[in-house]
C-alpha cells in the first residue's frame, strides 16, 4: 500500500476510538521524571505551554478538546477577526507540552501512576502465609 494512502487512513479518516488516542501530548521534565512516562492524553483542565507555532511560550489551560480536528483549545489563546470578533484558536495538541495534570480522573492517575485500577491487590493474611510457607517446607 502506498504510503499516502496509510497516512489517510491511519490520520485522517481513523475512527473516533484511534483520533482519541492521537490527542497525546508530551510531559515536561518534572512530570516525565516523577511518573516515567514520555506523553500523555491531553483533556480539559490540563495546564500546557505550547512550543511551537504563533503563540510559542504561551501557558494556559486547556479549555476545549476537538477530537475531530486532534487539536486543543486554551484558554487566552484568541485571534481577532476584523469586525472585532475574537475566536478561540485550536493548537495540535503535537505542539504542546502538558506542565500539570487535571486530577479529577482517577482513573487517569492511576493508569499514569502504574497501578491497574480494574484489579485492587488481594492481601494475604498473616496466617495464610505462614500455613503456605510451612507446607513448601514440609515438600521439602
Amino acid at each position: 500500500m502506498k504510503p499516502t494512502k496509510m497516512r489517510n487512513n491511519l490520520i485522517y479518516r481513523a475512527t473516533f476510538q484511534t483520533k482519541s488516542k492521537q490527542l497525546g501530548s508530551a510531559l515536561s521534565k518534572e512530570l516525565h521524571k516523577k511518573y516515567g512516562k514520555r506523553s500523555v492524553r491531553v483533556i480539559e483542565g490540563d495546564s500546557v505551554t505550547i512550543r511551537r507555532g504563533e503563540f510559542k511560550g504561551v501557558d494556559g489551560k486547556v479549555s476545549k478538546v476537538s477530537t475531530q480536528k486532534s487539536s486543543v483549545a486554551i484558554e487566552g489563546v484568541k485571534k481577532e477577526k476584523t469586525k472585532g470578533d475574537k475566536f478561540d484558536v485550536y493548537i495540535h495538541t503535537s505542539n504542546l507540552v502538558v506542565t500539570s495534570l487535571n486530577s479529577d480522573d482517577k482513573f487517569r492517575m492511576a493508569k499514569l501512576e502504574g497501578k491497574n485500577p480494574k484489579k485492587q491487590p488481594k492481601e494475604m493474611s498473616k496466617e495464610t502465609k505462614g500455613a503456605d510457607t510451612s507446607k513448601k517446607e514440609e515438600d521439602k
